[in-house]
């Protein structure tokens, strides 16, 4: 498991009441997502300023803690903490009795999206096997009635296939009970001889007097989603009332004998009706009013993404997919409303003048257009509100060609541009061809709308800028100091920062610094080096306006302001301090060279953490560039970056 993220990870928990303050917790592609005791704890304003959290939200009875996609590493850090805390100090459980209350529609939504976000991984993967096939096959690379077509074909069925075990498992996981005598059970509505049975058409009975209703239930979700929750009750009765000497056994014969019978013979035959029902309502859809459902997930996706409501109405694409072979419920207008928000993020990047909103509204877009929009719509619809407005304009619109040409999904996948090859099947391009007309429709009416609006809500400094060179406001320029060996350690305002190395060792690129948070670049640019020595000293002089306690990190704040990161080893916020020495405090002023900390890199080592001292510009937006200025072998005091302002 991986260790990266302890830290973001503990202040999380702190911020949101403690591990005592969450009843459960689980993930979705970027958000983390909590049901609290008591939300009046969070302390919402800390945690919105927490490096590594984009923006928090509360919203269909969790409270949404926005990430990014590496949501997982930070959730398996999360969830460790969680278990830690409840073994340690005996924290209440889930189900200690101090659920919150919700209405019946959060309720269901709250199942509905418990159940089916462990899922989407599957459904994803064979989707996209599906797409390949579908290619394949309409391109003449192979034919329907060839060896590899069968093969690949079940490869991917097989999840649509055994779809209500994977439903019953994850809904048990959801209502905690036995995840696998639920998937037993499921198992049992799918087993070759009931399938024979099935198949024969034969009426069939229970000891000749119970009346067994036959049905297919491969690829349905509703009948099992049913006998789960059902199932769930019954079991927890089981446990309270079945002695402990003989519960190991008893439980699961007498759960397989009553909810086998059950599933067979009522609920079952009662999920299919349902299920048929839903199948008309589809196919009502699709002969009367096939433009509406992707107009309104086009539109609104946005809006509904804020409430948590698209969990509720996702799986009915899968339901539809599963029962009628394809989807245009959800998955059209999902895509074209994603395009539509990395599109507005992307004009967003283009017209504002401010360059940290740039940075966040370019990274947005992109991965907006990828299919993941949390980024986008948190970062930088909802603040600035008119990108928001020109997605919805843009979505609808999108949708609705969807809608006319009655476009549809072969397959599930992330709503982005990879996602448009599951829209080959039936032997046809038609409808892929359809869904890239509708996106380029979707693209260019956003793209439009919010450059026509960025007109009226972005504001310009065009005199604030005349002002500036007409000499207005500026500060006299200060002499450039020098430090010994020549290096420079800060300059004028308009001119070039020298940063050097605050160790002797190897410069390595910032990207291979085995931490996400600073190889990805979101703690700002910067070089890694591998230390040969144990002194760690200042890159430049100024200010230490951040040092931590346990004397493995440093912020400097240069005399001519730009800010520096100084950040000895991986992880190292664990040790406690153990292995530095003599840690200068924060508020001392430095020299560039003067000592910061003694670090024994033997000791981090062995604690099991890389050395690695990174070195990083965090207010790199107010640079014009930043350039590194070394590689290979440098020592103490050599200049390795260069920061143009």
């Amino acid at each position: 498991m991986s260790t990266k993220y302890a830290t973001l990870a503990s202040e999380i928990v702190e911020l949101i009441g403690g591990p005592q303050n969450v009843r459960s917790a689980y993930h979705c592609q970027t958000r983390l997502r909590f049901e609290l005791r008591d939300e009046a704890k969070v302390r919402s304003s800390e945690l919105n300023a927490t490096d590594g959290v984009a923006t928090t939200r509360s919203a269909g009875g969790t409270f949404q803690v926005v990430i990014g996609t590496h949501v997982k590493d930070v959730f398996e850090e999360i969830d460790r903490e969680l278990r830690s805390a409840r073994v340690e100090t005996g924290a209440p459980t889930p189900d200690d009795g101090t659920k919150r209350k919700k209405g019946v529609f959060g309720s269901i939504i709250d199942f509905i999206a418990g159940t089916f976000q462990p899922i989407v991984p599957a459904l994803s993967g064979a989707g996209m096997i599906m797409a390949l096939l579908a290619v394949l096959v309409v391109t003449n690379v192979i034919s329907r009635e060839s060896q590899t077509y069968v093969v690949l074909s079940f490869m991917a069925n097989a999840v649509f296939y055994f779809l209500p075990v994977f439903v019953a498992i994850s809904a048990a996981d959801k209502l905690k009970t036995n995840r696998f005598l639920a998937g037993v059970v499921a198992a049992m509505m799918l087993h070759p001889s009931w399938t024979a049975l099935v198949t024969a058409g034969e009426p069939v009975s229970l000891f000749g007097i119970i009346p067994v209703t036959l049905a297919s239930y491969g690829s349905t979700v509703i009948p099992i989603l049913l006998i789960i929750f059902v199932q769930s009750f019954f079991e927890r009765w089981l446990n309270r009332v079945i002695p402990n000497a003989i519960k190991l056994v008893v439980v699961p014969m007498v759960v397989f004998l009553v909810m086998g019978t059950l599933a067979l013979t009522v609920l079952g035959p009662i999920g299919t009706v349902m299920g048929g029902w839903l199948a008309t309502f589809f196919t009502f859809l699709t002969e009367n009013a096939p433009w509406l459902p992707p107009v309104i997930i086009g539109a609104l996706l946005p809006i509904m993404v804020m409430f948590g409501v698209h969990n509720a109405i996702a799986p009915l694409g899968f339901a539809q997919l599963a029962q009628m072979g394809y989807d245009s419920i959800f998955g059209p207008g999902a895509i074209v409303s994603n395009i539509a928000m990395g599109v507005a993020s992307l004009v967003v990047a283009v017209r504002t003048e401010e360059r940290k909103l740039r940075q966040i509204a370019t990274a947005g877009g992109i991965t907006g257009l990828m299919g993941i929009t949390e980024p986008a719509l948190y970062g930088v619809a909802l603040p600035k509100k008119y990108p928001l407005i020109a997605a919805m304009v843009g979505g609808g619109a999108g949708g609705l060609f969807v809608g006319l040409t009655a476009t549809h999904r072969f397959a599930v996948g992330t709503s982005g541009l990879p996602a448009v090859f599951l829209y080959i099947g039936g032997d046809t391009l038609q409808y892929f061809f359809n869904i890239l007309i509708a996106l380029g429709i979707g693209a260019v009416v956003t793209a439009v709308v919010a450059f026509a609006l960025s007109f009226r809500f972005e504001k310009t400094h065009a005199g604030e800028d005349a002002a500036l060179a007409a000499g207005l406001n500026l500060e006299p320029e200060a002499p450039t100091p020098t430090v010994a060996g020549g290096s420079v350690a800060t300059a004028t305002r308009t001119g070039l920062t020298e940063v050097t190395s605050p160790v002797q060792g190897t410069v390595i690129p910032l990207r291979e610094v085995a931490d996400a948070a600073f190889a990805s670049g979101a703690m700002g640019p910067g070089v890694g080096i591998e230390p040969t020595d144990g002194q760690i000293v200042a890159p430049a002089g100024g200010q230490i306006i951040a040092a931590m306690d346990t004397g493995h990190a440093f912020g400097i704040l240069t005399d001519d302001g730009v800010e520096i990161l100084v950040h000895v080893g991986v992880d190292t916020v664990q040790m406690k301090g153990t292995g530095f020495s003599g840690a200068l405090a924060q508020g001392a002023r430095v020299t560039a060279g003067q000592r910061l900390v003694t670090a024994d890199l033997d000791a981090i080592r062995e604690a099991g953490h890389p050395a690695t001292v990174i070195l990083v510009v965090t207010n790199a937006t107010d640079a014009d560039s930043i350039t590194v200025k070394a590689q290979g072998t440098v020592v103490a005091g050599e200049p390795v970056l260069t920061v143009t302002r």
